[in-house]
């Protein structure tokens, strides 16, 4: 269970800080909820989850050791490019929404290089893949800026260093 003031990864909003846990009457019924926010919200949004609840996907933050392997990670190729662009969509969101940082980082590391190739082109990423990579990219560079006490844009350029070198095969 965590506590008031405890930093945590909740879902699509990234990093959230729990303002309180609370009893809530919702329908009849009375809960534990914790209340949280997103920390990087200008407009103050605030989310009420039940303490017990299982649908709902909550991570502590990584170590700072978790933290550089991610970060290291992005020297290895990625993950494999499918062709097809829903098929593509949906093994993506699956690995965002599983919560596995290591697998996410893998899928933001290949977006950023085909992003990079497509720029060379003169051409634009497909639109869902470029939704994916910048909502990913955005709470993970987060997350690493937290954990390993750097700032958000030294963590961007430290990516964009290992993505502009040449992929070390891992085995």
């Amino acid at each position: 269970m965590f506590k008031t003031g405890d930093l945590i990864i909740y879902s699509t909003h990234g990093v959230c800080r729990i303002d309180d846990i609370s009893d809530m009457t919702v329908a009849g019924e009375t809960k534990s909820y914790y209340t949280l926010h997103p920390i990087n919200n200008a407009q103050k949004l605030q989310i009420s989850i039940p303490v017990d609840s299982d649908k709902v996907m909550m991570l502590t933050l990584l170590e700072a050791k978790e933290a550089k392997e991610i970060l290291e990670s992005f020297r290895s190729p990625g993950v494999e490019w499918n062709p097809h662009p829903n098929n593509r969509n949906r093994e993506f969101l699956n690995v965002v929404h599983s919560g596995n940082r290591h697998e996410i980082a893998q899928v933001i590391n290949t977006l950023a290089r085909r992003q990079s190739e497509a720029l060379l082109l003169n051409k634009k990423l497909y639109e869902q893949d470029r939704k994916i990579l910048e909502n990913a990219k955005t709470i993970l560079v987060k997350e690493l800026s937290l954990a390993l006490e750097l700032s958000e844009e030294i963590i961007d350029q430290q990516i964009a260093a290992y993505l502009s070198e040449e992929p070390v095969a891992t085995t």
